[in-house]
């Protein structure tokens, strides 16, 4: 009995003691410090072991300027042996709070000087300096502790520190020296160095980095040095230099893999930096023992040579394909090059029957699930390009069925509604949109939206969806890549069916043609007309971001983009398009970007 009235008091205690703990707590976060510093005196006085209560106590008694109750209660502590060194900072932070540095700057030497006895105690007396904002003397404390003991690692904090005093060059090679020592620590360093840098490789902290990173590589062969200056040339566009710093390194470390390689082509050509894209596939495909990695590489050389759509550069295309098709034949290990020849041969050459033709005798291999949805899939495209829809849809919805549960299967349930849509059946095509609102992927549910809207809004306004046919007409042209017949269509709406709920949807459309076809003068115009007559529905955050990356990447126009980029951040937050307009808009204005 005796033993169970004793837990039972231990229990109580306990209960009460965790009441004390949320309660200073909650005061303090309130900023109510008078009562919060009643319950941490007790608990400060019941658990002297307890360093959180020691510092929640002395943070009330500065909040309320009770410094000499602080300065007591820390020279008890101090007299009592055994304390922890940071309450030397406090006491000397306490005295600075009271105007008095030189008695403040006393303490702070002691502190510092346990160091010297003790170099593990770097951590924490660097870490309660910079609590208080006094950066010089943390510098001090872990720099000393590492030289004391050089197993120590406190570059992360001194960067850090260097950083937040503005003393940039020195952060990065803090930076620098952490990453030689551990290099596993590279994706957080590189995140923290992005927010330094940005686009324009003239800014001072891009060239101060650039400075420290050749430094180095000229004192020390480490590839790593080669890696960050590419990310580097990469961060600021310059594709070619990147270029030769992975070529370095995939010479210097012949085991690395030319992924990299491969990556830098992507973004190359992404960018439309078409001679460092050009420069990375053709490497991939001299080194690579890999004949599909070589096989993928060609293939983006095929697509990058299409770029300017000429007659010539079409025949080439076509004489490289069928080259790759000798090559390679039909196997499930290269259907990228079955599907990328049929689409070529249907989008580019308008020869459907010989696309359907190579993607049915791919299906004859022995393939498992998903790469039987993914020519499928480009096979249902392709019928649809033919205008056979009823065949398309009979594989979209198979796909749908065999990898119901996928992305893969998503899409093709979009693919089922687009292919609806223009057959015209537009009922069948907003119940498959319906269900798809809920996509898991983002881009999918966006199309689906955008797409349910177009039907719905239309269909409600006109009974015999007279101009919703038109559009669907349309955007089949677009689909087939018959730009110049599907803006006719388009400017036919336009005329005929002005101020109708289709008209956005016609100008939307009509500006993304002529912006892809060069005439970017003409593109601005119809994404103006949406921003003027229909700026409060639900294209205008569409056309001001057309606009905004029209501005910015083609016209060159960083101040017009940024006004367009703004619109969206302060009247479209709930936006598609909100994150990358954010993204772009602090870019351009300058401001550091994770």
């Amino acid at each position: 009995m005796k033993q169970f009235l004793c837990s039972l008091a231990v229990l109580c205690l306990s209960v009460v003691s965790a009441q004390e703990d949320f309660l200073a707590k909650q005061y303090f976060n309130d900023g109510d410090f008078d009562k919060a510093v009643v319950y941490y005196e007790k608990l400060a006085e019941n658990n002297p072991r307890r360093t959180d209560y020691t510092e929640g106590l002395v943070l009330c008694y500065h909040q309320l300027e009770a410094y000499d109750k602080a300065i007591s209660f820390l020279s008890r502590r101090l007299e009592e042996g055994n304390a922890y060194p940071t309450l030397l900072i406090d006491m000397g932070y306490t005295y600075l709070l009271m105007d008095r540095p030189e008695e403040a700057e006393k303490w702070y030497r002691q502190a510092l000087e346990t160091i010297e006895s003790n170099p593990n105690f770097g951590y924490g007396i660097g870490f309660k300096f910079q609590r208080y904002t006094l950066l010089d003397y943390a510098l001090q404390a872990y720099s000393r502790a590492m030289e004391l003991n050089p197993e120590l690692d406190f570059n992360f904090q001194i960067a850090r520190i260097y950083g937040e005093q503005g003393r940039i060059g020195e952060m990065f090679d803090a930076y620098m020296d952490l990453l030689q020592q551990r290099e596993s620590a590279k994706a957080n360093v590189l995140r923290v160095i992005e927010s330094f840098i940005g686009p324009d490789p003239e800014a001072e902290n891009n060239q101060l980095l650039r400075r420290v990173l050749l430094t180095r590589a000229q004192k020390d062969p480490d590839p790593l040095w080669n890696e960050l200056l590419s990310w580097l040339y990469l961060e600021q566009g310059q594709y070619a230099n990147a270029f030769n710093q992975e070529k370095a390194i995939y010479r210097r470390v012949p085991e690395v893999r030319l992924d990299r390689m491969v990556n830098l082509g992507r973004s190359a050509e992404e960018a439309g930096a078409v001679e460092a894209a050009v420069a990375a596939f053709e490497f991939v495909v001299a080194e690579s023992n890999d004949p599909v990695s070589r096989l993928n590489a060609r293939l983006h050389l095929i697509d990058i040579g299409l770029a300017d759509n000429r007659e010539k550069d079409l025949r080439e295309a076509e004489q490289a394909y069928e080259e790759l098709m000798d090559e390679y034949g039909y196997a499930a290990s290269t259907l990228q090059l079955q599907v990328a020849y049929a689409k070529f041969l249907a989008f580019r050459l308008s020869k459907p029957d010989r696309a359907i033709r190579i993607l049915k005798n791919s299906l004859d291999l022995p393939l498992p699930e998903y790469a039987e949805g993914y020519v499928k899939l480009s096979l249902g495209d392709i019928l649809v390009f033919d205008q056979r829809f009823n065949e398309a849809l009979i594989l979209f919805s198979q796909i749908q069925k065999l990898l119901k549960n996928d992305v893969m299967g998503q899409q093709a349930r979009f693919k089922v509604a687009q292919t609806s849509f223009y057959k015209g059946d537009f009922d069948w095509a907003l119940t498959q949109l319906k269900v798809l609102r809920n996509s898991t992927s983002q881009l999918i549910a966006n199309d689906a939206m955008q797409l349910s809207l177009i039907i719905s809004d239309n269909s409600l306004e006109d009974s015999t969806q007279t101009a919703l046919r038109k559009y669907a007409r349309a955007d089949l042209l677009a689909y087939q890549q018959k730009n110049a017949e599907a803006l006719a269509a388009l400017d036919e709406i336009l005329t005929g069916h002005k101020g109708e709920k289709i008209e956005d949807e016609a100008l939307l459309m009509h500006g993304r043609l002529l912006e892809a076809a060069g005439d970017y003068s003409g593109a601005l115009l119809s994404y103006r007309k949406i921003v003027e007559f229909f700026g409060q529905d639900i294209l205008a955050d569409d056309a001001h971001f057309a606009m905004g990356e029209l501005y910015r990447t083609r016209l060159e126009d960083p101040a017009k983009a940024m006004e367009h980029y703004r619109e969206i951040i302060y009247r479209f937050q709930d936006s598609y398009h909100f994150p990358e307009a954010r993204k772009q808009f602090r870019r351009l204005r300058g401001d550091p970007v994770n």
